[in-house]
C-alpha cells in the first residue's frame, strides 16, 4: 500500500556545519512524501506526486512542516518518573534519585509500564528513535525491547553494566554483566528495527575487569553500538583520575579497553583535554550533546562548534531525567542558548541537523533514518509552526522558512507535533 503525506517539506541535504547552512536544505511549500512498505519512495512537489501515484492513500497535513522524525541519541528511560526532580550535582543526583528509582526495575511489570510511558512521551514529542540506557536488570531491557517492537519503532538500548560504587541491588559482576548483555544481543539485536547497545554506565561504576569485558563484547559484536558517559562534570573527572591513576585521562580509560571509535557514543564530553579532543577526532568517536541536562545539573557548556570543526560526529540528546524535557524542540532551544553563551550561535539548520541526521549518524544509522529521502525508513513527523498564540504571532512575522522553524525551536514543545509516523505506520 502506498501513502502520500502532504504538507510543507524540509529535506536536509548536507551537514550545515560544513557548508553554508542556507544551502544545506530543500524546502517545498506544497510538498509530499510518498511511503511504500515502510520506506520513503519519493519526496517532491505535491501535484507531481499526486499525478504519478493516483492510487496512493492521501494524508493531507495542510501547512504543517514534514520532517524526518527526531532522533534522541542519549536518554535514560528508567528516569522517566524522576524528571524534574530538584537539581543537584551529578553524583548527588545518582545517589538521591536515579539509583533508588532504578532499583524498582527488577520488577518486569513495573519496567514494562515505565517503558510504555516513556515511548508514549517520545511519540508525543515527535521522537521516532532513541538510544536508551536501561538499568542493570535484564528485565528492564527486555521490557523496553518488547514495547518498542510492538510499536514498530527503530530503537537502540542496552542493559547497564555496573559492578561498583552503586547500591548492591544495582551491581552485577564483570562475568554476569557480559553474559546478560550477550543474551540480549542474541535475543534482540537486529530483530525488526531494534539494536542492542553495549552499555557500561561510566568509568566510576565499572571496574577494570568489567570495562575489559565490555571491550571484548564490542570486539566480538562490532555492529553493536557502545554507549557511555564522558567528562560531564569536574568532580566526576577527578573521581576517574583517582580510580584509574595510570590512564592519561578519562577517555584514556575507554580507549585502553577498545571502547572508542565510530560505534561508541560518548554522552556529554564537556570538559575535554586536548588529548581527548584529538583522540575523538582521530577515531571519529561520536558525542551526544545534552544541553538541558548540562544546564539543569550545572555541568557546563559543551563546545559543539569546536567538536564539529574537528570532524567529531555530534548528535543531540535529551538525557532525561537529568535533562529537563522530552521535547527535542526544547532541547534545540537549550542547545542554541548554550551556543550563544559560547559565542558561536547556531543556525536553525544546524540545530535541525543535530536533532535528526546528526543523531542518526552518531548512532551509525545515518543510512536508514534522519532525513526525508528516497530509500530511508519512513519515520516522519508533522510540525505545526502555529500551534500556540505566541507561535502564530511569530510565524506571521517570519521573513523566511528558517525563521518560522526557529520560532518553534525557541517557543515550541510537544504542542507543535501534530502527527508521527514510524516505519510508515501512523502513531498519532
Amino acid at each position: 500500500m502506498k501513502t502520500l503525506i502532504l504538507g510543507r517539506t524540509l529535506t536536509m541535504d548536507a551537514d550545515p556545519f560544513h557548508a553554508a547552512p542556507e544551502t544545506c536544505a530543500t524546502w517545498r511549500e506544497a510538498g509530499g512524501v510518498l511511503v511504500e512498505d515502510g520506506i520513503i519512495a519519493a519526496v517532491g512537489e505535491a501535484d507531481a506526486l499526486r499525478a504519478a501515484h493516483p492510487d496512493a492513500a492521501v494524508e493531507d497535513m495542510g501547512d504543517a512542516l514534514l520532517s524526518a522524525g527526531f532522533v534522541d541519541c542519549h536518554v535514560h528511560y528508567p528516569q522517566t518518573a524522576i524528571i524534574g526532580a530538584w537539581g543537584k550535582r551529578l553524583i548527588d543526583w545518582l545517589n538521591g534519585y536515579t539509583f533508588p528509582e532504578e532499583l524498582r526495575f527488577k520488577d518486569p511489570v513495573y519496567a514494562r509500564a515505565q517503558a510504555e510511558t516513556f515511548l508514549d512521551l517520545l511519540a508525543l514529542n515527535g521522537t521516532t528513535t532513541a538510544c536508551a540506557y536501561c538499568t542493570v536488570h535484564p528485565e528492564s531491557a527486555e521490557a523496553f525491547f518488547a514495547a518498542a517492537q510492538a510499536r514498530g519503532l527503530r530503537m537502540v538500548a542496552g542493559k547497564v553494566m555496573m559492578d561498583r560504587n552503586a547500591p548492591e541491588g544495582l551491581c552485577d559482576t564483570p562475568e554476569r554483566g557480559a553474559a546478560e548483555t550477550r543474551a540480549l544481543i542474541e535475543a534482540w539485536h537486529g530483530v525488526d528495527r531494534l539494536q542492542v547497545a553495549i552499555t557500561p554506565r561510566f568509568a566510576p561504576t565499572s571496574s577494570d575487569a568489567q570495562l575489559a569485558a565490555a571491550g571484548a563484547l564490542a570486539a566480538e559484536f562490532p555492529d553493536c553500538p557502545v554507549q557511555t558517559h564522558l567528562s560531564e562534570q569536574p568532580d566526576e573527572i577527578a573521581w576517574v583520575r583517582e580510580l584509574y591513576p595510570d590512564d592519561p585521562d578519562y577517555l584514556g580509560v575507554y580507549e585502553r579497553h577498545g571502547l572508542t571509535g565510530p560505534r561508541a557514543v560518548m554522552g556529554h564530553a564537556i570538559h575535554l583535554t586536548p588529548r581527548e579532543h584529538a583522540h575523538l577526532a582521530a577515531t571519529k568517536t561520536p558525542v551526544a550533546h545534552c544541553p538541558t541536562s548540562n544546564t539543569f545539573i550545572g555541568s557546563g557548556l559543551c563546545d559543539v562548534a569546536g567538536l564539529k570543526a574537528a570532524g567529531i560526529p555530534v548528535g543531540l540528546a535529551t538525557d532525561t531525567g537529568g535533562g529537563s524535557s522530552f521535547s527535542m524542540l526544547v532541547t534545540m532551544r537549550a542547545a542554541y542558548e548554550i551556543s550563544q553563551l559560547r559565542g558561536a550561535p547556531m543556525h536553525p539548520a544546524q540545530l535541525m541537523w543535530l536533532a535528526t541526521a546528526g543523531s542518526a549518524g552518531a548512532l551509525g544509522l545515518g543510512d536508514r533514518i534522519g532525513r526525508l529521502a528516497p530509500g530511508m525508513e519512513a519515520d516522519v513527523i508533522a510540525l505545526d509552526l502555529r500551534a500556540t498564540p505566541a507561535l502564530k504571532a511569530r510565524a506571521e512575522r517570519s521573513e523566511n522558512p528558517w525563521h518560522g522553524l526557529f520560532g518553534a525551536m525557541i517557543l515550541g514543545d510537544e504542542r507543535c507535533v501534530s502527527a508521527v509516523w514510524s516505519g510508515g505506520r501512523r502513531l498519532r
